[in-house]
Order: structure tokens, then C-alpha cells, then sequence
């Protein structure tokens, strides 16, 4: 087995009569926020003795283990930086999710508060003091809302914006920071951290942990993206392709790609190439934080959890291991990397394919079953079948529209 590629999960739903065929689109898709580790203030005399990864769709958690081998105690600032984000509409992630507002933190197993710093960027150009001279909060876009009123009417606002005065909404304005036609609209990037002033006792060790819930990536695979990744050249050339890099930054296999395309054909013998086979969610980790303390990490491990299928259907887990190491299966749906003197040179990134089942007795049965745990997915995609008497639902792996795309590299 490919070292690379090594974990595989089949979870097999029995019964399954329908085929799924809803045309995957290139656009139809949604980028995961890739958070990562704790990052000192240039600090190399901490060592980071011990660290436990623990991933799933639904959260992140880390336990570390940090020592100091000195003979001083050192005190420095931690932070738990935010990837960069812009303004979304209601179908993106919320402003909660791209802020990591659920993050958590834990010292020697006792609770721990932090103090948070914002700053705003306007195509490169620091416009924080400008927001904070009119009071306006620069994580929330100004404590931007975004709700459907009874009538079904999206209602936007900015409540730091609107009780300015005529001229200073103006100026912001002119300014680049707003757009008010035709929607009004908050446009800076937030550069966001969480940070704390931590002290290392000499020789000791000290126990942090923190969590968070992960803003997950989605996207569709179609059956031309299972076809072209057998061909030999895909791994090497990548052929020029709407589909060409679906599959190879998750390291697949042979017999992953067996695992999906087998399935996917059998549920649409008759589909084209852009038939969906599969749904695509995906969770990313920046791992390359830990070297800004004294490296490498003595102990390393990852826990990757398998999602329960929210269709009843088959879901396979693929990524890259780490160090190409292999891959060991805990349970049915846990499996773990572990390292030691370990120095991380990229970033994790985990892929969840999961293939619904064919069989989908009817509509009430199938709006029930849509995900309530991905609240900004816009939409739900049903086909009809069999002449209007059954239908099938692309459940999590919908198209998902946005308002303006979020690129952290706008700022």
C-alpha cells in the first residue's frame, strides 16, 4: 500500500438501488480555513515535548506538552493566529466560523481567557486606525448582520456604520471601506490572533490545550475525475483539466480510487463523466507553526475520526501521513500517525469522500436527512427520478454560492 495514501475506511450502506446523478460544477465548491498550532513570540528555548492532533469534521483538538530544559523561568506571548477573512454573505461561513470563535484554551487543565488582536488591510494598506476612530468594530465587519425578515427579504446592516453621521459614512466610503449600492458591504480584510503571556517554570513542563471547531472545505468528484486519475500521467503531469488536482493533493491510491469508482459506476452506469460519484469535505491544519519553538517535536501524534455518513452511504478517508509514515487503524473510524523527533514540512490536508446511498424513499424522508451541522451550505440540489417518483439528494456536497469570494490574499 502506498505509504502516502494509506488510509482507506468503507463503511457500506446496504440496499442501494438509485443512482445519484447530479452534474458536478467546477465553481461548486467551498475552501476550508486552514487554522493551525500555537506560535510563540520567536521562541526556541521551549521544547515542544509532546503533541496530540486529534481531527474530525466536527472539531480540532490539540494537547501539548511544552518543556523547559533551562534553568530560568521564560516568560513569553502565545498566539493562536486566525487566517485572514473577509466579508461573506449568509451563504459563506459565518463571521463566528471564520473568526475560529469557538477556540478554547486550557492550561494545566484548568481554563484559560485570552486577549484578542484585530487589524483591518485594504489592498495592502493598514486602514485599522481609520475603523477604530469611528468605532468600528473590524472582526465583525462593524457588527455586520445578515438575516431573512418574515417576508423572506435579506436584511443586511452595519450598526457601526449606520449610526454615523451622513458625512463620516461618506468618507468611509470614498475611502474603499464600504459600499453601499447596490448592497451596503464591509470591504477590508481582518487579520485576526487570540494570544495570551504564558510563563515556562524552569525545568518543568506545562500542559495546554485548545479546540476549536474547523471551517470545513466541500466539494464534488465526478466520474471524469475518478477516470482521469487512472491514467498514469495524472500523478506526474496533472493533464490540464477542470478535475486535474481533485484527487492528488489527498495522496490516493490505486485501491482508493477502486473504492470510489466502483460504487459511483454502479450507482450511474448510465451517467456521463459529470455525473457526481462522490462528495467532497475537507479539513485543513497547518502543521509548520511548530517550528517556531525549538524543534523538532519530540512526540508526535495524529488521530484522524471518520465521519458518520449523514446518508447512510460509503465514506472513504484519504491524506497525505505525515512523513509518509504509516497510517494505523484504531478502530473503525480512528486512525493515527505516529512520530517522534518529528519537524513538519507541510501542512495537513484531510479528505473525507463519502458516495450517498441510491436509495431515497421520498422527499420528506430526504429534506430530513439534510446536515444541519453546515448551517452556510446554500443550497440543496434534488433530482427527479423515475418519472417524478423518486428522488435523490446530494446531501452535504450542494452548490454552495457566494456573494464575493473570500481570498486572503486581498488584503
Amino acid at each position: 500500500m502506498n505509504p502516502k495514501a494509506v488510509l482507506r475506511v468503507v463503511f457500506l450502506a446496504a440496499g442501494l438501488v438509485l443512482a445519484w446523478p447530479i452534474a458536478a460544477l467546477a465553481d461548486d465548491s467551498a475552501a476550508s480555513i486552514a487554522a493551525g498550532g500555537l506560535v510563540p513570540r520567536r521562541e526556541t528555548r521551549i521544547v515542544m515535548a509532546k503533541e496530540v492532533l486529534r481531527i474530525s469534521d466536527k472539531k480540532v483538538i490539540v494537547d501539548y506538552d511544552f518543556r523547559n530544559d533551562t534553568d530560568q523561568d521564560v516568560t513569553t506571548e502565545v498566539a493562536f493566529p486566525i487566517p485572514p477573512y473577509v466579508n461573506e454573505s449568509i451563504d459563506g461561513p459565518s463571521i463566528d466560523e471564520s473568526s475560529f470563535k469557538s477556540f478554547r484554551l486550557w492550561v494545566n487543565n484548568k481554563p484559560v481567557s485570552y486577549d484578542s488582536e484585530a487589524k483591518a488591510t485594504l489592498k495592502g494598506k493598514d486602514v485599522t486606525s481609520v475603523l477604530k476612530t469611528n468605532q468600528i468594530d473590524i472582526p465583525t465587519f462593524g457588527h455586520f448582520v445578515d438575516t431573512v425578515d418574515s417576508k423572506g427579504t435579506e436584511v443586511i446592516g452595519f450598526p457601526d456604520f449606520s449610526r454615523l453621521s451622513k458625512s463620516a459614512q461618506d468618507q468611509l466610503v470614498k475611502a474603499g471601506l464600504f459600499d453601499v449600492a447596490p448592497d451596503p458591504w464591509a470591504k477590508w480584510t481582518v487579520n485576526l490572533q487570540y494570544h495570551w503571556r504564558q510563563t515556562f517554570p524552569a525545568n518543568s513542563t506545562v500542559h495546554i490545550r485548545h479546540e476549536y471547531v474547523p471551517v470545513v472545505g466541500f466539494n464534488s468528484i465526478s466520474l471524469g475525475a475518478i477516470k482521469l486519475a487512472f491514467q498514469p500521467t495524472y500523478q506526474t503531469k496533472r493533464p490540464v483539466s477542470d478535475f486535474s488536482g481533485v484527487f492528488t493533493s489527498f495522496c490516493p491510491d490505486q485501491p482508493f480510487l477502486r473504492g470510489i469508482d466502483g460504487p459511483a459506476v454502479a450507482n450511474d452506469p448510465n451517467g456521463d463523466d459529470y455525473d457526481t460519484a462522490a462528495g467532497l469535505s475537507f479539513v485543513d491544519f497547518i502543521l509548520t507553526t511548530a517550528n517556531t519553538w525549538q524543534r523538532p517535536i519530540a512526540d508526535f501524534t495524529l488521530v484522524v475520526e471518520r465521519p458518520v455518513s449523514e446518508q447512510g452511504g460509503k465514506t472513504l478517508v484519504s491524506f497525505c501521513s505525515p512523513a509518509n509514515r504509516h497510517v494505523e487503524k484504531l478502530d473503525t473510524d480512528h486512525f493515527q500517525v505516529h512520530l517522534t523527533n518529528f519537524v513538519p514540512a507541510s501542512e495537513l490536508h484531510i479528505g473525507f469522500f463519502e458516495i450517498a446511498p441510491m436509495s431515497v424513499p421520498d422527499y420528506t424522508t430526504a429534506m430530513k436527512s439534510v446536515p444541519v451541522s453546515h448551517p452556510w451550505v446554500s443550497g440543496t440540489f434534488v433530482g427527479l427520478i423515475a418519472g417524478g417518483i423518486l428522488l435523490s439528494l446530494g446531501a452535504i456536497f450542494i452548490r454552495h454560492r457566494k456573494r464575493s469570494p473570500a481570498k486572503a490574499n486581498q488584503n
